[in-house]
């Protein structure tokens, strides 16, 4: 093999490599962008830099899989689904008491379903990795009882606050998955 040889082999490694390394990149990315949808605009927006950003997620992702989440029993479902009936119906009387109510259960069904229960930032990014799109609620609602408790929250913020949490507290107890689940079964015992 002749020098000029042995460097074309070498430069077309290169661009294969380089060509390679790029289709990763540009894949994670696009993987990254379907599995958080919102949440990765905000970390691009929160890191900077797309790479940075995209490592924060991974980061997430990599956490995400060492712990041990859980769904909930039907016991369980149906306890908290009437823990958030009387939260809601309290709202009236007492919006501000029912915003607190309604974040503890949130934090309750979290920890029952085997999420840490450590600081709120970590709590949300946890959560963002199953519940990219709503996690976003958890986050304005959270806002939103900081704002109340300093006094700047009025009382339709505190029901946009009581909306959001509803949002999450659905997307937690998985009634919609369970639901799903239930048509599918009796679409197939009818076949």
């Amino acid at each position: 093999m002749t020098t000029a040889t042995a460097l074309i082999v070498v430069g077309i490694l290169i661009v294969v490599a380089a060509a390679a390394w790029y289709f990763n990149l540009q894949r994670r990315s696009t993987r990254l962008q379907t599995r958080f949808g919102p949440e990765y605009d905000r970390a691009m927006q929160e890191y900077g830099t797309k790479t940075k950003a995209e490592d924060a997620l991974v980061a997430r992702e990599r956490r995400r899989e060492k712990l041990h989440i859980e769904s909930l029993t039907p016991g369980q479902r149906e306890r908290f689904g009437e823990q958030w009936h009387n939260v809601q119906s309290h709202f009236v009387d007492d919006p501000a008491g029912s915003i607190r109510e309604a974040d503890q259960l949130v934090a309750d069904v979290m920890k029952t379903r085997g999420y840490p229960m450590a600081e709120f930032d970590h709590r949300a990014e946890d959560l963002s990795v199953d519940y990219p799109h709503v996690v976003r609620n958890y986050r304005q609602a959270h806002d939103i009882a900081l704002r109340h408790e300093q006094g700047q929250a009025t009382t339709e913020d505190l029901r946009r606050a009581m909306v959001c949490y509803r949002e999450l507290f659905d997307e937690l107890l998985e009634s919609r998955v369970k639901e799903a689940r239930e048509v599918r079964e009796v679409q197939e015992v009818k076949r």
